[in-house]
């Protein structure tokens, strides 16, 4: 499989229109060899489409993509050939046993005879099924499964790898377990992009592109994201009434944006001084019994939620200009 010196994935100015919708939105972005991309963003934000456009599953309406240096338009097969593609419903056969999956597999991608048995051997092993070979694969449980539709999508060694919403609906600890595979992917020289809308799983990213409503709004590093995006100070309230304190809090002094977290609240300050004296003025005048008010840093959900409200308050202010 050949390969270019270039960037594995390169995009420029991608465009995807289903009529009169457009899923993707004049986007561009580039992977670097053996990085783990992350694609962030919630349902419907184009991340899968754009996903399979980069594979060769979709034509794209306009723009340009090289993917391991094989340009999508005029080598589709040579761009397949040279990947592996894992979506959340993990593309799996449950009438065949685990060990019939792999062979299947090993077929379809090519794999050739005399490295069949050692490719799935090593699947097996790094998917921990040695001990379920012979399982049914309807018997396995989600996160079983899902290591095996990985083990899968990497028999034929693809130098770079997509995973469309891979850990959708399996546990916390399976998905925990998922992310260790990804990082010994990258460290042995694979290429890995792949998309979720769980926040936590963006700070295990070497980079992100945030999505939304077609768009890329945010492209770089979780720590860039984090102390690039949000320009105020970050301030976290635990108290005995979260919802009367959100109500109480509304248009106080020096306070901004306020947003539920766990069992307490995140609230955006400019000048925290005056924002913390606000606070406990607000609530002690209604009882309210505060637990903890200090400053803190930006997760990537406060990050998320920052970046998507100023596109919001974007796409309005340009709506109303009209």
């Amino acid at each position: 499989m050949a390969a270019s010196s270039g960037p594995a994935v390169d995009v420029r100015d991608l465009v995807k229109r289903f009529g009169g919708f457009t899923a993707v939105d004049g986007i561009s972005f580039e992977v670097r060899r053996g990085e783990i991309f992350g694609f962030l963003g919630p349902n419907g934000a184009g991340k899968s489409t754009t996903i399979r456009i980069l594979c060769g599953l979709l034509a794209p309406t306009s723009g340009q993509v090289t993917v391991n240096g094989f340009d999508l338009r005029r080598e589709p097969e040579r761009i397949k050939r040279n990947l592996g593609y894992m979506s959340q419903k993990f593309s799996l056969y449950d009438d065949l046993q685990v060990q019939e999956n792999i062979e299947f597999f090993s077929g379809i991608y090519g794999v050739p005879p005399e490295r069949r048995r050692e490719r799935r051997d090593y699947v097996l092993r790094m998917a921990e099924l040695e001990d379920k070979r012979h399982w049914m694969t309807r018997l396995l449980a989600g996160g079983w499964k899902q290591r095996l539709a990985l083990g899968c999508a990497i028999l034929h060694e693809p130098p770079i790898l997509f995973l469309d919403e891979p850990t959708s609906g399996v546990d916390p600890v399976a998905r925990r377990n998922f992310w260790d595979l990804i990082y010994q992917l990258s460290e042995s020289g694979h290429t890995v992009f792949v998309s979720t809308h769980y926040m936590d799983e963006a700070e295990y990213c070497h980079r992100l592109a945030l999505m939304y409503r077609g768009r890329i709004i945010a492209l770089g590093t979780p720590e860039q994201l984090k102390t690039g995006s949000i320009p105020h100070t970050l301030i976290e309230l635990e108290c005995s009434d979260v919802v009367a304190a959100m109500k109480a809090l509304e248009g106080q002094p020096a306070i901004g944006d306020i947003a539920v977290f766990g069992s307490g609240l995140h609230i955006s300050v400019t000048d925290q001084g005056q924002a913390s004296a606000s606070i406990r003025k607000a609530l002690g005048g209604r009882g309210i019994a505060i637990g903890k008010l200090e400053a803190i840093p930006p997760s990537m959900e406060d990050v998320f939620v920052e970046l998507i409200e100023d596109e919001e308050r974007r796409l309005a202010a340009r709506e109303n200009g009209r």
